[in-house]
């Protein structure tokens, strides 16, 4: 079964910081650029970021840039993201998804989705 698990989420404090993980099975996370999603309460999903096969290519959203980092380890099958300075607007429902070629501004794009993991900042 072809399958993303996103994990690490929590609740932390403004200004602190959580890594989240993207592991796949059933297929080698490789062969497809990964990017990283999110939904907050009462909006639409955004895409905030983005690596490709090989990691040369990392987009960020304006939003989180120089403030999350995507990166990802091609032996273990997992993506990460790290965030830093995390802010209350930073709560949201967290997702990764695999694009088979590129990576791509726009949800269709992606073939496979996790479930999602929330993050929640508040003091």
């Amino acid at each position: 079964q072809l399958q993303l698990a996103e994990s690490g989420g929590g609740l932390v404090q403004p200004g602190g910081s959580l890594r989240l993980s993207c592991a796949a099975s059933g297929f080698t996370l490789a062969n497809y650029a990964i990017g990283w999603f999110r939904q907050a309460p009462g909006k639409e999903r955004e895409g905030i970021s983005c690596i490709s096969q090989s990691s040369t290519t990392q987009n960020y959203a304006d939003s989180v840039k120089g403030r999350f980092t995507i990166s990802r380890d091609n032996a273990k099958n997992t993506v990460y993201l790290q965030m830093n300075s995390l802010k209350p607007e930073d709560t949201a429902v967290y997702y990764c998804a695999a694009a088979r070629y590129y990576c791509s501004s726009y949800e269709w794009g992606y073939t496979y989705w996790g479930q999602g993991t929330q993050v929640t900042v508040s003091s």
